[in-house]
């Protein structure tokens, strides 16, 4: 390899001309120009454009590391007039035209704030703390336009909502089914931030939308109804069986708040040291209260101690648990991969839950009356939100190891590149140990 492409090829920067290297200040600094074609283009639009002036102070822009020593390549400030956008500066084939950084650089340093906090890819790559949300939000919208339309072959979609900043703070996710990628997230929640997203696509790309996995909300049902008419809204698993979760904790606590009364009731026991053989006393709310874990838990995951809390919380109060018998009811529903038989099961459901004789499990039985058919169609297409909760759970993990963010548009373009499956690598590509273990000669 020529001594002139080895510095190119150790900072992976392409298409460039080589001019001088040297060392000042303990950094390494190298002049390069791009090559005849790449050079008087505007940066917006791509086009070559005429030169409006060249400043006599180079601009350097930080590239990889060369070992310990940090590197810079530096290249003439060269302005072009653009009819389109103005006078603006040239673009350079190695970084974009607002960044201080290479996009080798960049990319490196998105890759350490994925898989690491901003603070340790600030430290390892000696750049402030301030400047890695940025870079993040570059190399995602480089990527993205580089993966072409996102909403292109979107036929099953879903669309959830989780909160940041202790949750206090909300923010809408859109995922695709399809291909298990976050295609759209935006601070906020409801009919404005929703209808934000349906402005993005296109009226032949909304067409194809066939069914959407959501809550119930109803803002979103009414989005969904005026911007993809072909599209069926679905409530799915996750969404619908924690409605009666919600409600079978509430029916317990109000069962030991009843409890605690009643055993305000029952004389207390006389001051001192009960005598040998006597009984404790016995109490109904601290039955009712350690079945939490018991009557929330699935059944088949129930160990042999939680079995025996909730026989005995059973006999205290059989209001907790006959609404956990509708709850593993309930559940049943959404095992079956029939509409028919789903059907089947959900109309002595609801006929039961109405003359259950909780107050608070009629309220559900009516909203849950309200989405019966669409409960039905989303046990006929088998659809489920399980990766929009996965995909929650990975923002909470984002928010954790970046200790909170000021800024919502670095956290959305962090997650992103985490979510969207944007082929975000270290420069050069991720090094496979074993591959290279197995090529070593004996």
């Amino acid at each position: 390899m020529p001594i002139k492409r080895t510095p190119a090829t150790l900072l992976c920067v392409t298409r460039t001309v080589m001019k001088s290297i040297g060392l000042e200040d303990d950094r390494l600094i190298i002049a390069r120009l791009p090559r005849r074609g790449q050079r008087c283009r505007c940066p917006r639009c791509g086009q070559r454009r005429p030169v409006h002036d060249c400043s006599s102070d180079p601009r350097r822009r930080r590239a990889l590391d060369l070992g310990a020593t940090m590197t810079f390549i530096e290249y003439p400030t060269l302005r072009v007039r653009c009819p389109v956008h103005g006078v603006v500066a040239a673009s350079v084939p190695w970084a974009h035209h607002a960044s201080r950084f290479t996009h080798a650089s960049e990319g490196q340093a998105a890759w350490l704030r994925i898989h690491r906090n901003r603070s340790v890819a600030a430290q390892l790559m000696r750049i402030d703390r301030k400047g890695v949300g940025p870079v993040c939000e570059r190399v995602y919208d480089r990527l993205d336009a580089q993966a072409g339309n996102r909403f292109d072959g979107l036929v099953r979609m879903g669309i959830d909502g989780t909160s940041y900043k202790k949750g206090r703070k909300y923010m809408t996710v859109a995922l695709d089914h399809g291909t298990c990628r976050v295609i759209w997230c935006a601070r906020g929640h409801g009919e404005d931030v929703l209808q934000g997203f349906f402005d993005l696509p296109s009226e032949e790309q909304r067409a194809s939308i066939e069914v959407v996995a959501a809550d119930g909300a109803r803002r979103i049902a009414a989005v969904v109804a005026d911007d993809c008419e072909n599209a069926e809204r679905v409530p799915d698993p996750f969404h619908a069986v924690p409605w009666m979760t919600a409600a079978l904790d509430e029916v317990r606590r109000m069962a030991w708040r009843d409890a605690r009364s009643f055993d305000a009731t029952v004389p207390k026991r006389k001051r001192g040291r009960p005598k040998k053989g006597t009984e404790p006393k016995p109490s109904m709310a601290n039955a009712v209260r350690n079945s939490k874990f018991a009557v929330l838990k699935n059944p088949e995951d129930s160990t042999d101690k939680q079995v025996l809390t909730l026989e005995g919380a059973a006999r205290e109060d059989r209001r907790p648990y006959r609404v956990y018998l509708l709850k593993e009811r309930f559940r049943d529903v959404f095992k079956t991969k029939d509409g028919k038989e789903a059907a089947a099961l959900l109309d002595p459901w609801l006929a039961g839950a109405c003359h259950g004789g909780v107050e608070m499990i009629g309220e559900l039985s009516r909203k849950v009356r309200g989405h019966r058919d669409a409960i039905v169609r989303a046990v006929e297409l088998g659809i489920s939100n399980a990766r929009a909760e996965a995909i929650n759970n990975k923002t909470k993990l984002t928010v954790g190891m970046g200790y909170g963010f000021r800024n919502v548009d670095n956290l959305t373009a962090l997650v992103m590149l985490r979510c969207s499956n944007l082929p975000v690598t270290l420069p050069g590509g991720v090094l496979n140990t074993h591959t290279l273990y197995l090529k070593i000669p004996r």
